[in-house]
Order: structure tokens, then C-alpha cells, then sequence
């Protein structure tokens, strides 16, 4: 049989994001729940994307062990669905492609969020799909950038997210990074100045590990 590898060479770097640590299930202790902040990755040049027709011979080819792998890499790579945005006063576009079926986050919860971030011109910068699981963050306190706090948690005209729902976020530069570049390692710099971000993002659920 022949395999074909699916190889998607955008950084992993977390831009704006905070991780919390997964808890043990037998010595967890408190320490479990700190927040880690990744460090940034030298960006990877030469990027470039999957090509419809390597994605659907892989898909055909692949075995039933490689099926989770291939849809992995598939939300990793192809956007959500277009929809019409409507923009908040402070310049962040918004449209919902799912309202979801459950609650909304309350202020400074932790929840998991599975999302794929974009480049005006459509590349992708980051995942979670890539990397196979959501990503855990502290929603409505600037633990993240703000485009994606009031984007998710709601104000100045949006709506709050809800359990299930998908939405599709157009982050401006003051929502973002603003003039400086970021991601930067050793002089290389993943995302530019003044750069308009595309979030496509899934409110997985509430974080099971939120403190009372």
C-alpha cells in the first residue's frame, strides 16, 4: 500500500495564548493549574500549503489508523465556512456559523477552545487541530490578546460564545499586536506589524479543572 505523509510546516507557536497545565489524576497538587506561557519559535520559512489534490489522495489512500491524523491535518489547513462579518465599534469582525447549545464563559473562566488562526492572505500561522488537542485558556482578564477576549467572552457590542458554538473572528492590529512584530526569535519574527489576524474558532467546553 502506498501511504502518503501530510506535512504542514507552519510554527506552533501560540500567539497571544496561555496553557494551563493538565492536573494528574493521582498526584495532582497546586501547582497543577499555573499558567505556562510557551516560548516563541523561530519562525519556519518557506511555507507553504496543502494542495487539494495531495489532501484528497491521502484521504483515499490512508489507512484506518491514519483517518484521525488526516482530519487533523485537513482542519488544520482549510478554513471555516465564509460568512458575513458585522463589526463591533472597536473595529472586530464577527459572525457565528453556530450559536451553540450551552452556557456562556463566565469572567475569568478557563475554557477549552479548539481554533485555527490566519493571515489576511489566508496562511495559517497556528492550530490546535495540529496539534490534537484544545487549547485551555482564562477568558475576559488579557490573558490573551484582546481581539480574542472580546471576540469569545463578548462586550462592546458582541455577543458572548456559548458551549458548541463556532465563530469567525477579523482581529485588527490594536485587537492584535499593534505596531511591533511578535513571535520573535533570534531577530526572526512570526507575525508582522500591523497585522490583521483571522481566528476560526470552536468553544469546545468549560474547563472541568475551574476552581470554586
Amino acid at each position: 500500500m502506498v501511504n502518503f505523509t501530510l506535512t504542514t510546516p507552519c510554527p506552533s507557536l501560540h500567539h497571544g495564548l496561555t496553557y494551563i497545565k493538565a492536573a494528574s489524576s493521582s498526584n495532582s497538587n497546586s501547582n497543577s493549574n499555573s499558567i505556562l506561557t510557551p516560548k516563541p519559535e523561530k519562525k519556519n520559512k518557506g511555507f507553504a500549503g496543502v494542495g487539494v489534490g495531495l489532501l484528497a489522495a491521502s484521504m483515499l489512500l490512508s489507512s484506518p489508523l491514519d483517518a484521525n491524523a488526516t482530519r487533523i491535518e485537513y482542519y488544520a489547513t482549510v478554513a471555516e465556512p465564509p460568512c458575513d462579518l458585522q463589526f463591533a465599534p472597536s473595529g472586530l469582525g464577527y459572525c457565528d456559523l453556530d450559536p451553540g447549545f450551552g452556557e456562556q464563559a463566565p469572567y475569568s473562566t478557563l475554557i477549552n477552545i479548539h481554533y485555527t488562526a490566519r493571515f489576511a492572505d489566508g496562511i495559517v500561522f497556528d492550530s490546535s487541530y495540529k496539534r490534537g488537542r484544545p487549547l485551555t485558556m482564562r477568558i475576559g482578564v488579557g490573558k490573551v490578546i484582546k481581539g480574542l477576549d472580546q471576540g469569545i467572552f463578548g462586550g462592546e457590542g458582541v455577543p458572548p460564545m456559548h458551549v458548541g458554538g463556532r465563530r469567525k473572528l477579523q482581529i485588527p492590529p490594536d485587537l492584535a499586536y499593534g505596531p511591533e512584530p511578535a513571535g520573535c526569535f533570534s531577530g526572526d519574527c512570526n507575525i508582522p506589524a500591523n497585522a490583521t489576524l483571522l481566528y476560526d474558532i470552536n468553544f469546545v467546553n468549560i474547563y472541568s479543572g475551574n476552581r470554586k
